[in-house]
C-alpha cells in the first residue's frame, strides 16, 4: 500500500513538472524579426549595396518592392491602411508632393533628418526628405557653341537658338517641375512666354530620354540640349562606346548663375501614411543622408549629396561649382497641374 502511494505521488509530480513546462513554453513568443519595407522607384546597384549595409549595421531587415513611381503611389492608394509599404523612394519632388497630398505619407519629426537635409529639400510638414541632387543643365556641342553663347533657360527663346534646342517631351516630370519652377519664380504669364518660345526654337519634336538629346547634339541634329547632370555622368560611365562618345561630345552648363541659380531637383523619402514599422523607416532614411551613405551616392551614381559634409565625386566637380536655385521643391508639386496646362496651350508635345 505504502509503495502504491509513492508511485502515485511521484507520477503526480512528474505531471505537475511537465504541465509547468508545457505552460511555460506557451509562454516563450517567436522574436520578431525586425524590418522594413521599402517602396522604391530607384533601381540602381548603389541602392542595394546601401540597403544591404543597413541590414548589416541595424539588423532590420530591408524588404524592396521596386516598380515605376506611378504604380507606386497606384500600389499604396490600392492597399490603404492595409498597405506593409514603410517607406516611399522616388524621383523628382513633384511626385513627393503628390503622394503627401494623395495622404499616402506621414510626418515624420527627427532631429537628425532636421538638422541634416537643407530646409528647401524636404517638406515644411516633415512628409519628405530630399535623399540626392540632380541639376537640370544645358549641355551644348563643343565644335559650334562658345560657353559665353549661353546665359539662363529664358534666353533659349531667343532667335539665335532658332531651330538648335533640344528637349524632351512636355509629359517628362523633369520638365514639369522646371516649367513649375519658372511659374513660382517668373509668374504664369511669364512662364507661357517660355514655353512657346522653347517651341518655336525646337530642332525637332520632343522624343526620347535625357541621353538621346545628347545624342542629337553630338549628331547635329540641334546645337544645345535641356538634360539632368546625372544622365552625363551615365553616358561618360557606359559600356557602350556610342554613349561614352555622345557624354564626351557636349560641355556643361549652368543656367542663371546671375540670377536664381540653375534649377535642382531630387530623389527623396517619406514613412508611409500606415507604415508597420515608423521607427525602422525614420531609421532608415536617416541611414541613407548619412555621410557614408551620401558618399556611395555621390561616387557610384553621379548625383550630388544633401548632406553638406560630403563633397561631389571627381567627375562632377570637374564641371565646376555652381549657384544652385534654393526654392522649396514643394512649390514643384504644388505647380505641376499649372505647368502641364501651360505646356498643353503652347503645344509642347
Amino acid at each position: 500500500m505504502k509503495k502504491l502511494v509513492y508511485v502515485l505521488a511521484v507520477s503526480m509530480t512528474i505531471f505537475s513538472c511537465k504541465k509547468e513546462v508545457k505552460q511555460e513554453e506557451k509562454e516563450v513568443e517567436p522574436v520578431k524579426q525586425e524590418e522594413v519595407t521599402v517602396y522604391t522607384h530607384r533601381h540602381y546597384p548603389a541602392d542595394q549595396e546601401l540597403f544591404a549595409q543597413f541590414e548589416k549595421e541595424t539588423g532590420i531587415k530591408v524588404n524592396v518592392v521596386n516598380a515605376k513611381a506611378d504604380e507606386l503611389i497606384q500600389k499604396m492608394e490600392t492597399e490603404g491602411e492595409h498597405s506593409p509599404a514603410d517607406v516611399l523612394i522616388t524621383v523628382d519632388a513633384g511626385r513627393l508632393v503628390r503622394a503627401k497630398d494623395k495622404g499616402l505619407l506621414q510626418s515624420a519629426t527627427s532631429e537628425n533628418l532636421t538638422n541634416t537635409v537643407p530646409a528647401h529639400l524636404r517638406d515644411t510638414d516633415n512628409n519628405w526628405y530630399a535623399l540626392t541632387k540632380r541639376a537640370r543643365v544645358l549641355v551644348f556641342a563643343k565644335d559650334r557653341v562658345k560657353p559665353e553663347d549661353l546665359s539662363t533657360y529664358e534666353d533659349l527663346t531667343s532667335d539665335k537658338w532658332k531651330k538648335k534646342v533640344l528637349i524632351r517631351s512636355s509629359s517628362n516630370i523633369y520638365n514639369q517641375s522646371l516649367m513649375a519652377s519658372i511659374i513660382a519664380h517668373k509668374g504664369e504669364d511669364e512662364a507661357a512666354k517660355w514655353a512657346e518660345g522653347i517651341v518655336a526654337n525646337m530642332a525637332r519634336d520632343p522624343k526620347g530620354n535625357d541621353r538621346d538629346q545628347v545624342k542629337a547634339v553630338v549628331a547635329g541634329e540641334g546645337d544645345v540640349a535641356v538634360v539632368n547632370t546625372y544622365y552625363i555622368g551615365k553616358l561618360l560611365n557606359s559600356k557602350n562606346p556610342e554613349e561614352i562618345k555622345a557624354g564626351e561630345g557636349v560641355t556643361v552648363f549652368f543656367p542663371n548663375q546671375e540670377g536664381r541659380g540653375a534649377h535642382i531637383n531630387v530623389s527623396g523619402a517619406g514613412v508611409a501614411k500606415y507604415a508597420p514599422n515608423k521607427e525602422n523607416a525614420i531609421k532608415f532614411i536617416e541611414f541613407l543622408v548619412s555621410e557614408p551613405a551620401q558618399k556611395v551616392f555621390a561616387q557610384a551614381n553621379y548625383e550630388y549629396p544633401v548632406n553638406t559634409k560630403v563633397e561631389a565625386s571627381d567627375l562632377l566637380k570637374s564641371w565646376g561649382d555652381f549657384k544652385e536655385d534654393t526654392l522649396s521643391l514643394q512649390k514643384l508639386g504644388e505647380n505641376n497641374k499649372k505647368a502641364v496646362l501651360t505646356f498643353d496651350t503652347a503645344g509642347w508635345k
